[in-house]
């Protein structure tokens, strides 16, 4: 069992950044796969960024490559997602979420454990 915590969003203009947390329990953290999601207002949850167990492969939705770095301190049990230029389409409810087995998806049925979120809002 794995649970999971965010924390760092808030509300920013176009163009800054924000670094997101998520701290995660349980003494099993580095063999999970882990990514972030993110859900604004009347959508669906869209994936944004993972991460692979060890670190060493990362994957990103398009629109943010460039711009968003995730990242993981397995000695912390946290992984990170680093945002900057920040856009108004960037505004939304981000979620961190952990998969057992430590390969990367891009669904979100493939994650089992999710963290409660943290509002992100991006002023133009």
């Amino acid at each position: 069992q794995v649970q999971l915590v965010e924390s760092g969003g808030g509300l920013v203009e176009a163009g800054a950044s924000l670094r997101l947390s998520c701290a995660a329990s349980g003494r099993t953290f580095s063999s999970y796969a882990m990514a972030w999601f993110r859900q604004a207002p009347g959508k669906e949850r869209v994936f944004v960024a993972a991460i692979s167990w060890s670190g060493g492969e990362t994957y990103y939705l398009d629109s943010v490559k460039g711009r968003f770095t995730i990242s993981r301190d397995n000695a912390k049990n946290t992984v990170y997602l680093q945002m900057n230029s920040l856009k108004p389409e960037d505004t939304a409810v981000y979620y961190c979420a952990a998969r057992a087995g430590g390969n990367m998806y891009a669904t979100s049925n493939a994650y089992a454990y999710w963290g409660q979120g943290t509002q992100v809002t991006v002023s133009s």
